[in-house]
């Protein structure tokens, strides 16, 4: 913390030592510093140096503290998580803290916002500033009172004896010892943090903030965003992908009274004052555009992720020798296959944008608001500086869907016409444009030698290169109006776990990338670890049967990891498994299913069983209860961590289940919920959920890995309920019926 030049003498304060008292004879500014929200201007102007205490911590005049965090709430309650770490290292109460998110003018730029880093990298930057900022505080008042640091705490947002008595207020600290009303401080990244055991705040279920606001209908999303004088903007899609455009009537839209169109190289949109004029404008519009059939179609991906063509192969691991060994013993044998996603958020995209005068501000619910700085400030020929993105919340957001497509709309039809303009996309246009979560193929054998153990493994996966881990995800609106884009998010690292977690002497994993990728990639939710694991664990309980174990058994017995193996034993128990050899199809058609999962290899620990029942004749599925242990170190928030697992649990059911893009040569046909269906209600099973907590640990990511054992266990589930394996995403009933016969 930055020292006042100026000498630190009694008429600067009045510390008088009284019966182990701490007593400051001065009062706060007469004025309180407003609680900031995420669209004030209030904070405009200080630093947002990641490296700096000040860029993520504030103490105001009226005693409360504003947290500054670059990553942003998507539904996964970093709202309430953050500031629960931020409160517990600050020694503050909860209630008086406001966290500023993703407003690329007031927070420091901490990444990408993903399921597996908002808790593990920004949260924890967070909580590194806060102790520093505490010890800051401590170290001061010692330095002044000429008394050891050790003396002091920091309680309810003052500086204390830990004697006992009265206190300093922060601010006061600040403002009266050090002369500044900022820290001028670097974060310490080895800063000396709280125990755990004297954790009062975080490990508690605090209320999520935003959620009174969203149960009443009072809470603003982006979609309820307004500007004076601001319009309503559609962008009109071309029939097919790839078309150009040709030409446009504007008298098609003449009798809508205010309503223009808007034309940029091959973008075309139509902006109104009135929203229902502007999508009757956008339909309306008369515009002709060239053929185009680009695409492969749906029933291609398959056999073109077989036949490339390929930018190149990549061995991933290798241990031992799997062929030899494979070639040289019985063994098993088996293709499994992921179809391309959409993200299908339950609300279409929708952004803000106001480009005038040389300046932007762009209000969207992207997930990456700094990334997307750099984008939009290159596409509208801006300086960076000159460009403000401000996160709003969106209609949820699993990884890169519409929303960084809409701002972009928004802020080239903005900087047309003059004026904000709002843009907000439809059901139609977010299944059918959205970037897709891509296809995946993997091919593994195996083979368990006489100790029923696994000798040998070899994985082959066909995957699109654009989605290894590459920034090569074009906006629509910059693409058709063929502006130079720079990098944008990644897609993820979707080759990971394609190995399995169990000791294996012989392995291989080997990556064949395909140059290209049917339609537009994005990264969703866990990229390729729910298509990796899905193959993987679903194989592991086939060499299972083959070695005559129980599945959970013949896990136990590849693993020495303690908290891989407390996982599985913890998850047995919540459902009640009873070891019996596999396989024993039920006769009645009901069965049980067993995964498990080390994320990444190197974050959270995840097991996961279910109990289904299979209609035989039809091929139905009725997913009856889930048990999951899950251990992500140390946990801030366990209602909020058990809401999203039960969210991963309940979404990938839905894609494992229902989830296909369709398209044919032209275009996207899966366009609404019935030709792109989801989970309801009604299918929502019984899920029970065993938190293994460890606070003496690091906090690992959670949004993610729950996600990943899900389409195993299911799989699985059904094998012991049929005797059937399904091995191809979604587990249709044609699927099913065909995986029986």
């Amino acid at each position: 913390m930055k020292r006042s030049a100026a000498p630190f003498s009694p008429a600067r304060r009045d510390f008088l030592q009284s019966g182990g008292a701490l007593v400051v004879g001065f009062t706060l500014p007469s004025t309180a510093f407003a609680q900031l929200q995420p669209n004030s201007d209030a904070a405009l102007g200080k630093t947002v140096d990641i490296n700096q205490v000040d860029g993520f911590v504030a103490v105001n005049a009226d005693g409360t503290v504003s947290i500054y965090s670059g990553k942003v709430d998507l539904g996964q309650g970093l709202r309430i998580a953050i500031p629960q770490m931020a409160a517990e290292e600050l020694g503050i109460g909860l209630d008086r803290i406001a966290m500023i998110e993703g407003d690329t003018a007031l927070t420091p730029d901490q990444g990408a916002t993903g399921g597996s880093s908002g808790i593990m990298r920004g949260g924890v930057q967070v909580r590194q500033a806060a102790a520093t900022a505490r010890e800051a505080l401590i170290g001061m008042v010692a330095t002044r009172s000429n008394k050891p640091a050790d003396e002091f705490e920091a309680v309810d947002g003052e500086i204390r004896l830990r004697s006992g008595g009265g206190g300093i207020p922060f601010r006061d600290v600040i403002t009266r010892m050090s002369g500044d009303t900022h820290f001028l401080l670097k974060v310490d990244p080895k800063v000396k943090l709280r125990n755990p055991a004297s954790y009062t705040v975080v490990g508690k279920s605090m209320p999520r903030p935003d959620i009174p606001g969203k149960v009443t209908g009072t809470h603003v999303y982006v979609h309820d965003f307004k500007l004076a004088g601001m319009l309503h903007g559609r962008v009109v899609r071309p029939p097919s992908v790839g078309a150009t455009l040709i030409s446009v009537d504007e008298k098609s839209i003449k009798g809508i009274a205010g309503a223009r169109d808007v034309r940029i190289g091959n973008l075309l949109g139509v902006v109104s004052p009135n929203e229902w004029d502007a999508m009757s404008a956008a339909q309306l519009l008369k515009a002709k555009w060239t053929d185009s059939a680009p695409l492969i179609g749906t029933a291609a991906v398959r056999d073109w992720l077989r036949a490339g063509p390929f930018e190149r192969d990549e061995m991933l691991v290798s241990k031992g020798d799997a062929r030899k060994t494979l070639a040289a013993t019985a063994k098993v044998t088996a293709e499994f296959f992921w179809p391309l996603q959409s993200h299908g958020s339950m609300g279409p995209s929708c952004a803000v944008a106001d480009v005038r005068n040389g300046k932007a501000t762009i209000w969207s619910a992207s997930q990456a608001t700094h990334r997307f700085r750099e984008t939009i400030a290159k596409a509208l020929a801006l300086p960076r500086d000159d460009v403000r993105v401000i996160y709003l919340d969106g209609s949820g957001c699993y990884g890169m869907n519409g929303h960084d497509d809409a701002a972009a709309d928004a802020a080239l039809l903005s900087k047309a016409v003059g004026k904000p303009v709002r843009v907000q996309w439809s059901r139609q246009d977010e299944l059918a444009w959205d970037p897709k979560g891509p296809p995946q193929l993997l091919a593994l054998e195996g083979a368990v030698g006489d100790d029923g153990r696994i000798s040998a493994w070899r994985t082959e996966m066909w995957i699109p290169k654009s989605t290894a881990s590459l920034p090569n995800m074009p906006l629509l609106a910059l693409d058709a109006a063929g502006i130079a884009q720079v990098p944008g998010i990644t897609t993820g690292l979707v080759s990971q776990n394609g190995d399995p977690p169990y000791v294996v002497p012989n392995q291989e994993v080997l990556v064949h990338w395909l140059a290209t990728s049917p339609l537009r990639p994005s990264n969703i939710r866990a990229p390729g670890k729910i298509a990796n694991c899905f193959a993987v664990e679903s194989f592991t309980d086939m060499l299972a049967a083959t070695a005559k174990r129980d599945p959970v058994d013949f896990r136990l017995q590849g693993l020495s990891d303690p908290r891989a193996t407390e996982v599985i034993r913890r998850t047995a128990a919540l459902i009640g498994w009873q070891p019996r050899p596999s396989p024993a199809p039920a006769a009645n058609g009901s069965g049980r299913g067993f995964a498990y999962m080390h994320y990444k290899h190197n974050e959270s620990y995840v097991a996961m069983a279910m109990e289904v029942d299979v209609d035989r004749a039809s091929g139905a599925i009725r997913v009856r209860r889930v048990a999951c242990a899950h251990d992500c170190g140390l946990v801030i928030n366990p209602d909020a961590l058990k809401q999203q697992i039960e969210g991963q649990i309940l979404q990938t059911l839905s894609r494992t289940l229902y989830e296909d893009v369709a398209f044919d040569k032209s275009r996207v046909t899966s366009v609404d919920w019935a030709s792109y269906p989801i989970m309801r209600f009604p299918d929502v099973p019984e899920i029970l959920i065993d938190l293994v907590v460890r606070p003496q640990e690091p906090p690992l990511g959670a949004g993610e890995a729950a996600s990943t054992p899900v389409p195993a266990a299911l799989a699985n589930a059904i094998f012991d309920a049929t005797g059937g394996r399904v091995t191809t995403v979604p587990f249709t009933r044609e699927r099913v019926r065909a995986a029986l016969a």
